[in-house]
Parts: structure tokens; sequence; C-alpha cells
């Protein structure tokens, strides 16, 4: 489908070289072939006027009207009156090689991918109103480049809201915005690497690609650390002779456990003991069901945690706005490598967002999603108790992902597969495993951007396969 420029006269690059010896005429009907065979400019486009053309090129008007007619002449144009002129539908394009054709698979009726938020929820209506009001009260000092740390406005409100619902040890001038967690972690490496850390822990099972990568950018040594039912293991962190670690204690990503009480104490005691860092990845802390909130891990270690959160679960993924609560130590360091990296997130969007915070319509967003996704939570249990029951379920305190643990004897990647021929989408545990072990098989299960139809229909197709045919 051709891009319908709008506007008077579109731009196309033409040049003409006077000194070729070539006729004025002859390149500018070669260069418009040229254009139209390689597909620079495509079936139904229009071309600017033969006025403007002209007038760009320092060339007569008759001279482009010769041009233009000569190529419709040969079906490489087509004018009406009244009406610009346009590439023809049957204009000759060269043959662009075609590119594989992927296996046809089924429509998807439900695909449970996880990490991702509902994105038909995303409430359009408020950002419209937040942008408005933003951009009706910018003063004109704000379209400069301004802080690196981000909006002042943004950065005042991101903290009185973490102290208010995070209980987190939250300053303005502490807090720097970024361009969502993967940039937040990749600066925050950064400033470690630059106290002369060389060694950073994650968690296994966890996110073992995005650590590593983040780490190697940083120039450090990315060690795993077993988790367990109460968290990460503290004692083998301890043993890896790290000092950072990634860990993600409200809800641990993926098992879904939380860093218990002890942990947490004997966490922080590992870094002020190894003169370490603890990087918080606080990335779905909005959503609990079953249990009393659990308060950020940086609240109880200021000057030893960096804690990095984002609205990607709770707004969208495509908005690339977070933050970084930072330690005293780091907070310059950190300025200055966002200072580095880009200059600073775009202004109109962090007003946008402080606007949506303090006005109240973010948090009614959040309390219309925990509704929502405690139904797709329901849903998923009765699913799986009806067609599958011998499948387990963890993980479901907080958050819209689960862990289904498929009974013994049931090959994880098979059933992946075969779900997918059925139109499911499903995801091994094994991807957030260092080992990539698919023992015990596990699957995790998103459920944040399926709706309840799509839940039911979908555990109903894979039912005999999650359970083994029992």
């Amino acid at each position: 489908m051709p891009v319908q420029w709008a506007g008077l006269s579109p731009e196309l690059l033409l040049t003409v070289d006077r000194d070729s010896g070539e006729r004025l005429c002859a390149q500018l009907e070669g260069q418009l072939r040229d254009a139209i065979r390689s597909g620079r400019v495509q079936a139904g486009e229009r071309l600017p006027s033969s006025r403007e053309l002209a007038r760009i090129l320092g060339l007569s008007r008759g001279l482009v009207q010769d041009c233009y007619a000569q190529l419709q002449a040969e079906g490489y144009l087509v004018t009406r009156v009244g009406s610009a002129t346009r590439v023809a539908a049957c204009a000759p394009v060269e043959p662009v090689p075609a590119a594989p054709r992927p296996p046809t698979r089924p429509r998807t009726v439900a695909d449970f991918r996880h990490g991702v938020p509902d994105l038909a929820s995303f409430p359009v209506a408020d950002w419209l109103w937040a942008t408005r009001e933003a951009a009706r009260t910018l003063p004109t000092a704000d379209l400069d480049y301004g802080d690196p740390r981000g909006s002042p406005a943004l950065r005042e409100v991101v903290a009185g809201y973490l102290r208010r619902v995070r209980g987190a040890a939250a300053d303005p001038a502490r807090t720097v915005v970024c361009s969502g967690y993967a940039q937040g972690l990749n600066l925050a490496l950064r400033a470690l690497a630059g106290t002369g850390v060389r060694v950073v822990a994650y968690e296994d099972p966890g996110g073992p690609g995005t650590a590593r990568a983040a780490a190697r950018a940083s120039g450090l040594t990315a060690v795993p650390v077993p988790v367990d039912a109460s968290g990460v293991d503290v004692r083998a962190l301890d043993a890896t002779g790290a000092r950072a670690v990634i860990v993600t204690p409200a809800h641990q990503w993926p098992t879904g456990v939380v860093l218990a009480p002890d942990r947490r104490h004997a966490l922080t005691e590992w870094a002020r003991r190894r003169d370490a860092y603890v990087v918080e990845d606080d990335y779905d802390a909005e959503f609990r069901y079953d249990r009393e909130p659990v308060g950020s891990l940086q609240g109880l270690a200021a000057d030893r945690v960096i804690c990095v959160g984002t609205v990607s679960k709770s707004l969208a993924p495509a908005l690339r706005l977070g933050w970084l609560v930072c330690p005293p130590a780091l907070a310059g360091p950190l300025a200055d490598l966002k200072r580095i990296a880009d200059r600073g997130s775009p202004a109109l969007d962090q007003l946008a967002l402080a606007r949506l915070i303090e006005s109240g319509r973010y948090d009614r967003h959040l309390r219309r999603m925990r509704t929502t996704y405690a139904g797709r939570r329901t849903t998923l249990v009765a699913a799986l108790a009806q067609h599958a029951p011998a499948v387990g379920l963890s993980g479901l305190a907080a958050g819209f992902h689960a862990v289904a643990h498929l009974p013994a004897g049931v090959e994880e990647q098979a059933v992946v597969a075969a779900a997918r021929e059925r139109g499911v989408g499903l995801y091994g545990m094994s991807e957030c495993r260092t080992s990539k072990a698919t023992t015990p098989p596990q699957l995790v299960l998103g459920f944040g951007n399926v709706t309840e139809h799509a839940i039911t229909e979908g555990i109903g197709r894979v039912a005999e396969l999650l359970d083994g045919g029992r």
C-alpha cells in the first residue's frame, strides 16, 4: 500500500549534473526510471508537481513536463486532470527475490507469552489527556535538553509514589529516568564497573540472556546463583565472589517466589560486608492477590540497592519509560552515564506520566488491571483443574504469569512444539535456566495478554499434552 503523502508537493531526491554532457531531460528521465524500477518510489505514490520539481532543480517547467510525458508514454507514470502525477500501478519494477515463506501454522487461539501486560487495556483516553495537559502547561525552557536525570516533575512524582506504595527510600535528587529496564540495567552495571566491580551474579532460573548481555556490554563477568523456595541463595551468592547481584525480590522471575525476610536481611548484610551492590528489578510489584504487598528491598538498604522500575508492565512496554533509584555514591556516575547515553529521555512523555500518576488516573488503571488479571488467573486455575488436573501451578500470588509443573516423563519441548501445531503458544522454563535443562519439565504461562475465553479454549486444546495423556 503506497504512502499517501500529505502536503502540496512531496519531496523526491533527484539531481542533475550540468557538466556531464548528457542532456538534462535525459538525466531526469533516467533517474526517475531508476527510482521507480528499484522501488524507491512505489506504485500509486505522488511525484512532485512539475512546477515544484523545476524550482528545486533549477530547470524549466517545460523540461520537467516533457520528462513526465515521456515516462507516461512508457507506462511508468499516470496523470489525470485535476490530480497529481503518480507512479503507474503497472510500472516496470526490478524483481526482488521472494523471501522464503514460513511454514503455515494454525491460527493462534491463545498465546501464553509471559512478560506482556494486557495491551488492549492501555488507558488511551487517560494518556491523551495527560499528554495534552503536559503540552498545555509545558514551560518553553523544558523544550531544551534539560537535566539528564530526567524531568524534575516526574522524578518528584515517582519518588513520592515509591515512598508511598513501595516503602522505598526514594529521593528525587537520586532518581534517574531511563528508557525502560534494559537501559536501566545497562546503566547500573556500567556504573558498578566504574567502582571496580568485575563479577555480577544473577538469579537462576531468571533472565540469563538479558543479564549476561548487559554484563558483557559493561565488561563484567556474569555468574548464576540458584533460587529456591525462599528466593536467591545468599550463601551460594557469597561463594561466587561477586560484588553485585541482580534480583527480583518481590516476585521472583520466573518462579514467582518471594524473597523471605531472613534472606532479605542476609542479602543486605552481604552487600555491606562485601562492599557490594544489589540491583533490584521491581518489575510487577503493583499486582498482588493472595498476600500483603511486599515492600521494596531498596527501603532496607538505600546505600546498597539500585532499584530499577518501569511502566512496561503497569502500562505498556512501548512507552519505554523507567527509573533508577540510586545509592548516594552512584547517583552522580549514573546521571553522567545517562547523559552520555542519550542526554535524557523524551521530556513530553515524562511530563505526561507525571500528570497521569499525580492525577490519580494511574492508580485507577492499576486497580482495574488487578481485577482483570485476577479474573484471568482464576480462569487459568479452573481450566487446568478441569482439563489437566495432573498439572500443578505455582507463583500465582502476584503478577500475571504462573509456573505449570508437568508430570514426570512429559517432555517440555515436545509439549511446546505440539501445542504450536494446535494454535497455542507455550513457553518452557528451560529458556529461563542457564543450563537450558528441560527437567524438571515446567512451563511459564503468561496470562496478562490473553482473554479469559482464550485461556479456556487454549488449555482445552493442549490438555492431553500437558498431563501426558492421563
